[in-house]
C-alpha cells in the first residue's frame, strides 16, 4: 500500500518527532486542556526494538518534566514485549515506571485488541501496588469488562473508560452499537460512582451527557473525574466542557510511524471512516 503524505493525518497527530508533540501539547495547556502523549508504534518481537521502545518513553517522560507541559503519557505494552510474553514486557514496564515515578508523572497503559486483554490487567495488577501512580484502560465493548470495572473499583485504580476500536467477534464483544452505548454508559457510572478519579473517554454527546447526569446524581463534583478526547477532534466542544468546569484531557499521538494507526482507525471499524470525514470539516 502507497503511504500517503503526513498532511493527511496531520490534524488527528501531532507531528514525528517529540519537540513537535511538546508544541502541540503547549498550546492544548493554552486552551485549558491536559494532555497524555502516546508514542506511535505497536506489536514490537525483537528485544533491542523493544529496549529502545522502552527507553524513547524515559526520554518523553524527561522532556515532560523539562518543559513543564502539563501532561501525562500512555504506553502500548506491546511496544515493550508483549508479543514475546508477559515476563520480558514486565521488565521493560516495570523501568518505565520506575522513571515515571521519579519524574512524577501518571502513566495509563493502553487496552489493544482482545487477545492482549488478560495480560495487559494481570501485569497491571502486578505493577500497581508497587506504582499506584499508574492507570489502565477499559473498553466497553467487551461483555468481560463488567467484571474488570467491579476489581479495579475494589483495587483503587484509575481507568479510562472507552467503546473500543478493534474488530472483535460477538462471542466476546456487544456487536450492536446500542448495546456497546448502554454498557458504557453503565460503567462510566460505576467508575464514576465507585472509581478513584476515572477517565471517561468519548466524543459522543449522549455518553458525555450520561457522565456528567450520573456524576450529578451521585453528588460528585466535575473535578473528581475527566473527560478524555482525541487530538484535533471536536476542538470547540473540548474547550467548551473545560470553560464548564470539566478537566478535559486530550490523547495526543506523534511519531514517524503514524501510519499504521492513522489506516487502522479506518480500517477496523467503518463508522471510523464516516467519523473522521466528517471532522476534517468540523472544529
Amino acid at each position: 500500500m502507497i503511504r500517503p503524505p503526513f498532511a493527511l493525518a496531520r490534524r488527528f497527530v501531532a507531528g514525528e518527532t517529540l519537540p513537535e508533540a511538546i508544541e502541540a501539547v503547549r498550546g492544548l495547556n493554552g486552551r485549558g486542556l491536559s494532555a497524555s502523549l502516546d508514542i506511535l508504534g505497536e506489536n514490537v518481537s525483537d528485544p533491542a526494538a523493544a529496549a529502545a521502545a522502552r527507553e524513547d518513553y524515559v526520554r518523553l517522560l524527561d522532556e515532560i518534566a523539562r518543559s513543564g507541559v502539563d501532561a501525562n503519557i500512555s504506553i502500548k505494552l506491546t511496544m515493550l514485549g508483549l508479543d514475546r510474553g508477559e515476563g520480558p514486557c514486565e521488565e521493560n514496564l516495570r523501568a518505565v515506571l520506575a522513571a515515571a515515578r521519579e519524574r512524577g508523572t501518571f502513566v495509563r497503559i493502553d487496552m489493544e485488541g482482545s487477545r492482549y486483554t488478560a495480560a495487559t490487567l494481570a501485569l497491571f495488577h502486578r505493577t500497581f501496588p508497587e506504582f499506584p501512580d499508574s492507570g489502565v484502560v477499559i473498553q466497553s465493548y467487551l461483555y468481560r469488562s463488567r467484571a474488570d470495572v467491579a476489581e479495579l473499583n475494589r483495587s483503587g485504580a484509575r481507568v479510562r473508560l472507552v467503546k473500543g476500536a478493534y474488530k472483535e467477534p460477538p462471542s466476546i464483544a456487544w456487536p450492536r452499537r446500542e448495546d456497546v452505548n448502554r454498557s458504557f454508559d453503565e460503567l462510566a457510572e460505576a467508575l464514576i460512582g465507585g472509581g478513584r478519579y476515572p477517565a471517561i473517554a468519548t466524543h459522543d454527546d449522549a455518553r458525555i451527557e450520561h457522565a456528567r447526569a450520573a456524576a450529578e446524581r451521585l453528588g460528585v463534583p466535575r473535578t473528581a473525574y475527566e473527560l478524555q478526547m482525541l487530538y484535533g477532534i471536536r476542538r470547540a466542544r473540548q474547550e467548551t466542557l473545560a470553560r464548564e468546569g470539566h478537566p478535559v484531557r486530550i490523547y495526543v499521538p506523534y511519531g514517524r510511524d503514524w501510519f499504521p494507526y492513522f489506516y487502522r482507525r479506518l480500517r477496523e471499524r467503518k463508522e471510523n471512516v464516516f467519523f473522521v470525514l466528517r471532522n476534517l470539516f468540523r472544529s
